[in-house]
């Protein structure tokens, strides 16, 4: 499937980049369901849950880590995630004020 962008308008191509950001931010979710269905199902053959195996608990008394899960991330760089808690990352209110609703950035 080859794509002309030269012969598209800007308009056609914002249109284009806004579908792809959508489909990517879809594809990422659909993959992290996949990834955990197929962690899940691992540890299951061991006689283990995955919660058993991922327990940030330990005897020792370890120092307590953050328990919050990212909320939102960077459709621009999914390696920038957010848990939706304290002060706002610039990249999330950058997407805000051009536009991008933060539903968008759920994960």
């Amino acid at each position: 499937m080859a794509i002309k962008l030269d012969k598209m308008s800007r308009k056609e191509l914002e249109a284009l980049r806004a579908d792809i950001d959508e489909a990517i931010v879809q594809r990422r979710k659909s993959e992290r369901h996949d990834a955990l269905a197929a962690a899940q199902k691992a540890a299951a053959e061991y006689g283990f849950s995955l919660d058993e195996l991922t327990s940030k608990k330990s005897g020792r008394g370890s120092a307590k880590a953050s328990s919050a899960e990212p909320k939102y991330m960077n459709p621009e760089n999914p390696a920038q995630t957010w848990t939706g808690k304290g002060r706002q990352p610039n990249w999330f209110k950058a997407a805000v004020e051009a536009g991008t609703p933060a539903e968008k950035m759920e994960i």
